[in-house]
């Protein structure tokens, strides 16, 4: 069905206009263009008019592990390796398919209402085999957000069982979600070995491979902690991107997460085969990481989106705030307020996230898929309206964040999601948290 939707003004080609309306047909933007016009051309088709409000591209979290969503709150202000035996490891054993099917609803309908419209989900609680990732996958078709199942593949042996398995099994595994959901519109499968410390030299390479076999990104942890790097230079004699380079898997393909410890040839290589990162600033601050070289990167020709990481590690997972946050971190870390601008946190949220993931998303233009959202424009963070873009890089809050559009279809609704009832996921971990008591 076509649908013609009209705001007060519609971020367009680099600007916000206004006078304009998208035509929507099938989940893809067929024409924008002058409201008048596209009404007298396209008689009969049924008109949204949003007045008072800004249409602009749904932002694409380019990192998120959704599980992770039900340990919000647990084991905060510890030292990362404290943090992840006592969130991530203790509960593990705990996460059947329920429970991580509840995770992924309450990840992805809390990142909807904050202008989430697609988010790669780097999952590893694998269970000995595919049935946890069909939770996660049917967990986002039910509310409607647009998913990369970024599957891990994990081999070290001091993780917890349900990580684990073999090359050959991963690769299997992977193979097969692929499979199934070549086509789906709003289902794709990535392989994603965890990182040089949770994933073998054969894995790596493994993934890698399957990459190249399926024509995808893979994703791989790099270089988050200075353990990690200390540790591959003491098996390996080489840092991290080096390490991964002798491997023969750093090329445009990967899509590196964190790469907060690097040195200047790292980031020259990275930029030369022309690697991309999922930036997750906030995740390195709560964690004490430490703070990605993004102007460096940027210089030497690498690519980057945003991402939010896992909600116990952030504990927001808003891509807006993301944005926020890469600018503020980079200009406070330069003494720089000229080294990263609005323009670029934002691309870096949106239309960067849909090319880095190979997906027509992130971006108002016709033949791209119709994900975009609508903000208030009286809302009190987005004023004075006459600065509106500079405001929603920099003091836009979740509840200027009205509609929400994926493939077409109106998910939220004034604020409200409209595919699941909040309450009955609420509802849902409130029994899960009983269960576990």
């Amino acid at each position: 069905m076509k649908v013609l939707y009209k705001a007060e003004s519609i971020y367009y080609k680099d600007k916000f206009q206004k006078g304009l309306a998208i035509l929507v047909d099938n989940g893809v933007i067929k024409e924008v263009g002058d409201a008048e016009a596209l009404q007298a051309k396209y008689t009969g088709v049924k008109l949204k008019n949003w007045s008072k409000k800004a249409i602009v591209p749904g932002t694409v979290n380019a990192h998120n592990h959704s599980f992770q969503s039900l340990l919000r709150g647990i084991a905060v202000d510890r030292p990362f390796l404290e943090w992840r035996d006592q969130a991530l490891y203790k509960y593990s054993p705990l996460l059947d398919e329920d429970a991580i099917y509840t995770g992924a609803l309450f990840a992805f309908g809390e990142m909807l209402k904050y202008g989430v419209t697609t988010v790669s989900d780097f999952f590893y609680v694998h269970n000995g085999g595919n049935g946890t990732d069909e939770a996660v996958i049917q967990a986002a078709k039910d509310l409607g957000i647009r998913l990369v199942l970024a599957r891990t593949m994990y081999d070290w042996a001091g993780a917890p069982a349900g990580f684990r398995e073999t090359a050959v099994d991963a690769v299997q595994r992977t193979r097969s979600l692929a499979v199934k959901y070549q086509g789906d519109p709003m289902i794709d499968i990535h392989p994603a070995p965890h990182s040089p410390h949770a994933a073998s030299p054969e894995m790596i390479k493994a993934g890698h491979r399957l990459a190249q076999e399926l024509d995808t990104p893979f994703h791989i942890h790099v270089a988050e902690e200075m353990f990690e790097v200390e540790e591959t230079l003491e098996k390996y004699r080489l840092r991290p991107v080096h390490y991964l380079n002798h491997l023969g898997v750093v090329d445009e393909r990967m899509l590196a997460i964190h790469l907060v410890w690097l040195d200047d040839s790292e980031i020259k290589l990275l930029g030369d085969r022309k690697a991309a990162l999922a930036y997750c600033p906030s995740s390195n601050m709560f964690l004490s990481d430490g703070v990605t070289r993004i102007p460096d990167l940027l210089q030497a020709g690498v690519r980057i989106s945003l991402g939010s990481d896992g909600a116990c590690s952030n504990n927001r997972i808003s891509v807006f705030e993301e944005m926020r946050m890469c600018s503020l971190l980079q200009k406070v870390n330069r003494l720089d307020g000229t080294c990263i601008n609005a323009k670029q946190v934002f691309d870096m949220g949106t239309k960067v996230g849909g090319e880095l993931l190979r997906l027509p998303v992130g971006i108002i233009q016709e033949g791209y898929k119709a994900d975009f959202i609508t903000l208030d424009v009286n809302d009190l963070s987005l004023t004075p309206k006459r600065e509106l873009f500079a405001n929603i890089v920099y003091s836009l809050q979740p509840g200027a964040i009205k509609e929400v559009v994926v493939n077409g279809k109106v998910i939220v609704e004034e604020g409200i999601l409209q595919t699941v009832s909040e309450q009955s996921i609420v509802d849902k971990i409130d029994r899960l948290f009983e269960k576990w008591n």
